[in-house]
């Protein structure tokens, strides 16, 4: 399995990081995780292009994380393609059939397959993975996501990727994600800035310390972490001991 970061901005532009998207790879197929703006740009550099992802996982509906939706599907309908799934929380239908509607000459071009996930039904199987959910803290109902191989047989050390989507640093986002080869975690603010719906680098150490995670990415993050990048890092290290980088734009990470 592996992860390309499309996107590691947040919903105020710093001019070097697209907003959130993840194009998640295994040998079943390619799944794009949220599309905020610019996700589609990064996704088009990728081998794989928009014209190789035919499934969109959502994690919530901010305007930073789905953003780049409808031209998603603009561009895989002027590309030949015919169908799209898009996945996500409750609302995820009414999201699409809106966006449609504001933009009504897009009806009917691909042939939409829209299914909404809860926590209650995980682990559901999407685009060759099989995939937990749970409910994050933010300011709108969002999903953290924890992603396996579909076809791991009981028993076996498969890769497992999660990826926080927005949340507030939470004991129980920690330990959904405890043994993740790779753990992507919002990390939006250094810790001089008041904040609530996202973490602060000692907050997140905090609740990350005495767990098991192969590499810790920090992401979605905003203006004000320029700068501060290695007091960020300090900051959580005091607290949590394992790996931890900042994601970049177009790095793309092995998960095993």
């Amino acid at each position: 399995m592996q992860v390309t970061f499309l996107g590691t901005g947040s919903a105020m532009p710093t001019g070097e990081r697209m907003q959130t998207g993840l194009l998640v790879e295994g040998e079943a197929g390619p799944l794009l995780v949220d599309c905020g703006s610019g996700a589609l740009h990064s996704l088009a550099a990728t081998e794989t292009g928009y014209e190789g992802v035919d499934t969109v996982l959502l994690t919530h509906h901010h305007l930073d994380h789905v953003a780049d939706l409808l031209p998603l599907m603009k561009a895989r309908w002027l590309a030949g393609a015919e169908s799209l799934r898009v996945v996500g929380p409750p609302g995820t239908g009414e999201l699409v059939e809106g966006l449609l509607e504001v933009h009504d000459y897009m009806q009917d071009r691909l042939d939409l397959r829209l299914r909404e996930v809860t926590p209650d039904e995980a682990p559901f199987d999407l685009a060759g993975f099989s995939v937990d959910a749970m409910e994050t803290v933010h300011s709108m109902y969002c999903h953290a996501y924890r992603f396996t191989p579909a076809d791991a047989a009981a028993g076996d050390d498969a890769p497992v990727f999660t990826f926080s989507g927005d949340s507030e640093e939470t004991d129980r986002l920690a330990r959904f994600a405890d043994g993740s080869d790779v753990f992507v975690h919002d990390c939006s603010f250094p810790d001089e800035v008041d904040v609530d719906n996202h973490p602060t680098p000692s907050a997140l150490g905090q609740v990350l310390a005495g767990h098991d995670y192969g590499t810790v990415y920090l992401t979605h993050l905003y203006p004000h972490t320029v700068g501060t990048e290695s007091e960020m890092l300090d900051s959580l290290e005091q607290h949590y001991d394992g790996e931890v980088r900042f994601a970049e734009d177009g790095l793309t990470v092995e998960v095993e």
